[in-house]
């Protein structure tokens, strides 16, 4: 029988999901947001990979007719990637403990 394999999260896509908890977002405002931690450069390819793997969502805004430029994209955190995102919170502070703190 084939083992499941269990999703990973990065550092980058925890503060990602921290960022978007309280609402939907757009890719340029989770760098606002994220004061410097996170890059124009690569924010989209992150946004992208999580999409992929089930933890955020998207859709290009409505547009007014008229508008010029293009649409933008909208960012959600989907209930599995904030269930993912916790379970990696709990694993990261019970790996930080030492042993006397993990009685």
């Amino acid at each position: 029988m084939k083992e499941a394999r269990l999703p990973s999260m990065s550092v980058t896509e925890a503060l990602i999901l921290d960022l978007l908890r309280a609402r939907d977002r757009y890719g340029l405002e989770l760098v606002d947001a994220s004061g410097g931690r996170l890059k124009r450069g690569s924010i989209y390819v992150t946004l992208a990979r999580m999409e992929t793997k089930g933890f955020v969502e998207s859709w290009q805004e409505d547009r007014p007719a008229g508008a010029i430029g293009l649409p933008r994209r909208l960012y959600r955190a989907t209930d599995y990637g904030l269930k993912v995102h916790d379970a990696y919170q709990l694993l990261r502070e019970a790996l930080a403990l030492k042993p006397a703190e993990a009685r």
